[in-house]
């Protein structure tokens, strides 16, 4: 059986340093909608597979499109978020949904450091694997999966991408 990973941690694979090349170009507004739009749509199905009565990671990308609508506070956002968070550290037995509600937290936490849309890859990424594959599948082969689910994550940020973007992110990978 393959060891329980919780996120890709190959920063230097391809399609992460391609999505990492493409977020650089971008101002936080357009990577916080990509990344709460993708989590939303792709991600949050996900989760509703396993817990579908908790709604923790659903109001985490709520809160985060209620900040940026100028709606609620950035404190108040973050609350929401947090218990996203937690809702992913309740699901050790279920990797698929625990790497889910990771992505999903991490989308939403864009609305605080821009750098946190890199955790939709590589939490959502895997979530995807371990939900398309299973997790007695081998490593080589998850990420495998995580590498085509990258590649759909950077097309969905190129569709949104701004040409020649006058005020990318400045974003600080080493933290």
């Amino acid at each position: 059986m393959t060891k329980m990973r919780k996120i890709l941690n190959d920063w230097d694979a391809p399609n992460i340093q391609s999505l990492v090349k493409l977020i650089e170009t971008q101002n936080k507004t357009t990577l916080v909608n990509w990344a709460v739009d993708y989590a939303e749509h792709v991600i949050l199905p996900l989760w509703l597979k396993h817990a579908p009565d908790d709604l923790r990671p659903l109001l985490a990308l709520h809160a985060a499109r209620d900040w940026s609508a100028g709606s609620i506070k950035l404190s108040q956002a973050k609350a929401i978020i947090m218990d996203c968070h937690a809702a992913a550290r309740e699901m050790n037995d279920k990797p698929a949904a625990q790497a889910a509600a990771r992505a999903i937290g991490q989308s939403s936490s864009t609305i605080h450091s821009a750098r946190h849309c890199i955790g939709l890859a590589l939490y959502g990424a895997l979530a995807i694997a371990y939900d398309t594959l299973g997790t007695d599948a081998e490593w080589t082969q998850l990420e495998h999966c995580a590498a085509g689910a990258c590649e759909q994550m950077y097309h969905a940020l190129l569709t949104v991408s701004i040409d020649n973007e006058p005020n990318p992110a400045k974003i600080n990978w080493k933290c």
